[in-house]
């Protein structure tokens, strides 16, 4: 795959807008962890001025983490525009499976827009796939299905790469499947982390949108890194989050060991 100390450092150089139409909870969090890692955040919700802040930033991160109906109208307005622009466009459905609303909401998004990339836990991708699981609100919760084979399938279906975050990542593009092992515990400890996540790959994927599979793996690898680096200085939870921005801030691509990514082939 490209060099990961590319990415990273192209990243920096570029300092890509990411527009982040995401939740209450983590606003403030990704907003910091885009600035520390190079990137310029924008957080801009409003129906009014969507289509204009999408097709003047470099990627469109939808979350819907925090939705009402009239946000699901933003960012349906936001995603249309960075199409038309040909920008990058994600969705994180945060707890998807919790409540029919948030699982319609994340159906029309993805029916609705060109999508290029679905990051999600393994209860999120499960419920958009109509996998049988057990959803805990919006955590990972538990199942018993092939989750790489679920999130193949997703791909397919919606010609995009789909991202399944969690002890090991699994990336794939409907074809090739991608592990990512690494990171922390101490990562599920606070609130924000895949939500951040998201935005480091979207971030990722501005500065290559070309080449896209490369891009989110790295930005996978990359983050995973980050939390162990932070994770090694932090005593617990509440000085975590401040060592993983800082982790964000002072890493490069070259921290990532080449055997973190396992690349598998076709799967049917």
């Amino acid at each position: 795959m490209s060099s990961d100390v590319n990415f990273v450092n192209k990243l920096r150089a570029d300092n890509p807008l990411i527009h982040c139409m995401t939740n209450i909870v983590v606003a403030n969090f990704q907003a910091n962890g885009l600035l520390a890692l190079g990137a310029s955040p924008i957080m801009a919700d409003a129906f009014e001025e969507a289509a204009d802040i999408a097709a003047l930033s470099s990627c469109t991160l939808l979350n819907i983490g925090t939705l009402d109906a009239s946000k699901l109208e933003a960012m349906i307005e936001a995603g249309k525009s960075a199409n038309k622009h040909g920008k990058p466009v994600i969705v994180d459905p945060v707890g998807a499976g919790a409540t029919p609303f948030r699982k319609r909401a994340v159906e029309r998004l993805l029916q609705t827009l060109d999508v290029m990339l679905i990051r999600g836990n393994a209860g999120e991708i499960a419920a958009l796939a109509n996998v049988e699981w057990t959803a805990k609100g919006v955590d990972a919760g538990s199942g018993s299905a092939d989750i790489a084979a679920v999130a193949q399938k997703l791909a397919q279906q919606h010609h995009c790469l789909v991202a399944v975050t969690g002890e090991v990542d699994v990336m794939t593009d409907g074809e090739t499947i991608m592990r990512i092992t690494g990171g922390h515990p101490l990562m599920t400890r606070i609130t924000g982390a895949g939500c951040l996540l998201s935005a480091v790959c979207a971030a990722f994927l501005a500065t290559a949108p070309a080449d896209a599979k490369d891009a989110v793996a790295s930005a996978l690898a990359f983050y995973k890194k980050a939390g162990e680096w932070a994770a090694a200085r932090a005593e617990g939870p509440g000085d975590f989050s401040i060592h993983l921005l800082n982790a964000l801030h002072s890493l490069d691509g070259s921290l990532i060991d080449s055997s973190q990514i396992q690349l598998e082939g076709v799967r049917r």
